[in-house]
């Protein structure tokens, strides 16, 4: 049997597997699944209609699921879905879809305090959010992406897989993967290394990778000339980033 706290209040409506744990004067409501392993600490929110894979944790204070902050929502349901493993730290606030669709969040992700997901934003799987990160409506943000603190996306802005976007970075276009995002507006200062090492990116391709966004940014070359040039690279990471500019 799931463990409920007294105080705690679950809808009847609500499924929750049998080891889930619900905190003191939590809330589930109807139309929320909770997968094996969940956590919900004290005050604590879910909000139907919305799924939560296995091993969620849900700590005091914030709200997954409901409503988008959205004017021309129609008040319909507003559905969000969240995979294994992933943490929502105090405040953090997970907005449903819009128009019928999903707000959709991958595997192994990290939403540290107050972070914001708005409606119909697609995030991957193993990315960090660190504190008061904003992401807008439509935003996508691909696997192993990394976004310091207080930085804000705007609408339908896609973060490139393994990316690290800095703290207090004002992202108001594309950010490439692999690369390091910073500064207001958001421009790309290099390679990310560390980042692509923790992932297991063999050394030879992480330099391919260095030269191909010097080659890329900071070089008198144009993206076209640069992009022929690098199209003869034959490095697969390279290959999937010229991809991502193409697309």
């Amino acid at each position: 049997m799931a463990r409920v706290h007294p105080t705690a209040v679950v809808d009847r409506h609500a499924e929750l597997a049998a080891d889930v744990e619900v905190g003191p004067l939590a809330i589930v409501e109807a139309g929320v699944a909770l997968g094996p392993g969940c956590v919900l600490h004290a005050h604590a929110i879910v909000r139907g209609p919305t799924s939560l894979g296995a091993r969620c944790i849900v700590h005091p204070f914030a709200v997954v699921g409901g409503p988008p902050q959205a004017k021309r929502h129609d008040g319909g349901p507003a559905r969000a879905e969240a995979g294994e493993a992933n943490v929502f730290r105090e405040h953090v606030t997970v907005h449903g879809g819009t128009e019928g669709r999903t707000t959709r969040i991958g595997a192994g992700n990290l939403f540290m305090v107050g972070a914001h997901v708005a409606h119909d934003v697609v995030v991957g799987s193993g990315c960090v959010f660190a504190n008061s990160v904003q992401l807008a409506g439509h935003v996508v943000v691909e696997d192993h992406v990394t976004i310091g603190g207080l930085t804000g996306v705007a609408q339908f802005v896609r973060i490139g897989e393994s990316a690290f976007v800095a703290g207090h970075t004002a992202c108001e276009r594309d950010v490439p993967p692999f690369v390091v995002a910073q500064g207001n507006r958001a421009r790309v200062r290099g390679v990310n290394a560390v980042g692509l090492r923790r992932r297991g990116v063999p050394e030879e391709s992480i330099k391919a990778l260095a030269k191909a966004v010097r080659l890329l940014w900071s070089s008198e070359v144009t993206r076209a000339e640069a992009l022929r040039r690098l199209a003869a690279n034959g490095d697969p990471w390279v290959a999937r980033l010229i991809a991502a500019l193409a697309g």
